[in-house]
């Protein structure tokens, strides 16, 4: 124990809550997530986790992250209220299969089958069990490594999750749209684990909207794990947006593995949080497959926003675009580390990687590290990355033609993040970012301001 309270191994105090709870943990739970329990002990018994100025290039402390001791709910203890009446996302006029999850659990009324989109299975780990049980046992773990210590960690606390198949030829007419309550009185570590399984010649879009409401005394964090699997052929867009508040953490790892001819887009937005840290792995296994890694970041006051992003070219003929921008104002923080791999044997690969920054403070910080690792002839790969402020030539201009200067920033910050907006390829939600964006800039984007009242927790 620290003078100041906090563990020097902050992993320890839940590997004690697991051998202390782990019936309750375990009761209930599918086999295929219980037989990983005892493999993501060991790797947290010996695990490392990153802290700030290390050698592996960490702008962040997950060691303090985690530190806090938030209660887990390893009861299971539901929510007394219809969060459909409760919670009105802020991006309506989807027309979307609405799902809902209350800090890691699942609403019972909500994760069932899709009967009008044509086999579409949206359901709970627990209900897959008794229904699909070989997609669990083929995916479930597959992707997220162990190695991870926040992957170990979610593996051996989580309870049930989510799953999403979509079978061989169909297309889902619907987008599906999951909503994700980090709501408690006492700061909790809420558990949550999504995995989708795409299969041949399937089409489908996800939406993932995290927001909280959580009051400052209630400082908690959200852990989250999502692995997707894009057969041949099949197309995926992946849509994770977070609009939490100050009191948020949240460490998320989204693993992705295409097969031939695949193609997916994966789009991380971050509007409002406190402590961001968003992991992508993606595993490029077949030829001719399409990858799309984008990313949007507004941050202001002390919010800090940390990304690790890693592809891996492992066959020949496929193509990669890799884009992530922050906007930074007060005393904001963000990073950036990306890593692109071009394996031997693997020709005619074109991967391109791109980090664009825009300090609007000179108190805004950026830490920024892109990277490329080719092992093979016949290529055409790039990275690159810039950190700038706003060009006062243009504000100078705006300002001179009756433009408020506060309005001329906005602006001007809007245009900079246009372009990965316009890279959404659902149409409704590209117009309601642009509307979105525009709330934020100015200062009116309240975080959850569509609770209209709180869930009471019972036994």
């Amino acid at each position: 124990m620290k003078a100041d309270g906090t563990m020097s191994n902050p992993l320890q105090q839940y590997l004690d809550l697991y051998r202390n709870h782990e019936q309750a943990i375990t009761a209930g739970a599918p086999a295929a997530m219980n037989t990983l329990r005892l493999a993501a002990m060991k790797a947290l018994a010996g695990a490392v986790l990153p802290r700030k100025g290390s050698e592996d290039y960490e702008a962040t402390d997950l060691a303090a992250v985690l530190a806090p001791d938030y209660g887990v709910n390893v009861l299971r203890r539901t929510f007394d209220a219809d969060v459909a009446q409760v919670f009105r996302c802020d991006v309506p006029n989807l027309s979307t299969h609405l799902y809902f999850c209350i800090n890691d659990m699942y609403h019972p009324t909500r994760t069932a089958l899709l009967h009008d989109q044509g086999g579409v299975v949206v359901e709970t780990f627990r209900q897959a069990w008794q229904r699909h049980r070989q997609l669990l046992v083929d995916h479930y773990g597959r992707l997220a490594s162990l190695a991870r210590p926040e992957v170990a960690l979610n593996t051996l606390l989580a309870q049930d999750g989510l799953l999403v198949y979509v079978p061989d030829g169909v297309t889902a007419e619907r987008p599906i749209q999951l909503v994700n309550i980090l709501q408690a009185a006492a700061p909790l570590l809420a558990v949550r684990r999504l995995l989708i399984v795409m299969g041949r010649d399937a089409h489908a879009q996800m939406l993932v909207c995290d927001h909280s409401q959580l009051p400052a005394e209630a400082a908690s964090l959200a852990l989250s794990v999502v692995e997707v699997v894009a057969q041949e052929n099949a197309t995926f867009d992946f849509y994770d947006m977070e609009e939490t508040t100050a009191a948020n953490s949240r460490i998320s790892t989204i693993c992705v593995e295409q097969h031939a001819g695949s193609n997916v887009l994966v789009d991380g937005i971050t509007l409002t949080n406190g402590f961001t840290r968003n992991n992508y792995h993606v595993e490029v296994n077949g030829e001719h497959a399409s990858t799309q890694l984008l990313g949007m970041t507004i941050a202001s006051g002390s919010q800090h926003v940390d990304t690790h992003t890693f592809i891996a070219h492992n066959a020949p003929r496929c193509h990669s675009n890799e884009m992530f921008k922050y906007v930074l104002n007060d005393s904001a923080v963000g990073a950036f580390a990306g890593r692109i791999l071009v394996q031997p044997g693997c020709p005619r690969v074109e991967a391109y990687q791109g980090n664009r920054n825009l300090c609007a403070s000179s108190t805004a910080r950026m830490y920024t590290k892109p990277q490329l690792e080719i092992y093979t002839d016949d290529v055409k790969c790039s990275h690159g990355t810039t950190i700038g402020q706003l060009n006062q030539e243009a504000l100078f201009y705006m300002r001179s033609r009756g433009i408020g200067e506060e309005q001329a920033k906005t602006l001007l910050m809007q245009a900079f993040v246009a372009d990965v907006v316009d890279a959404v390829r659902l149409e409704s939600l590209r117009d309601r970012l642009r509307h979105l964006v525009e709330k934020r800039f100015s200062g009116s984007l309240a975080s959850c301001g569509n609770c209209v009242s709180p869930c009471k927790i019972t036994d």
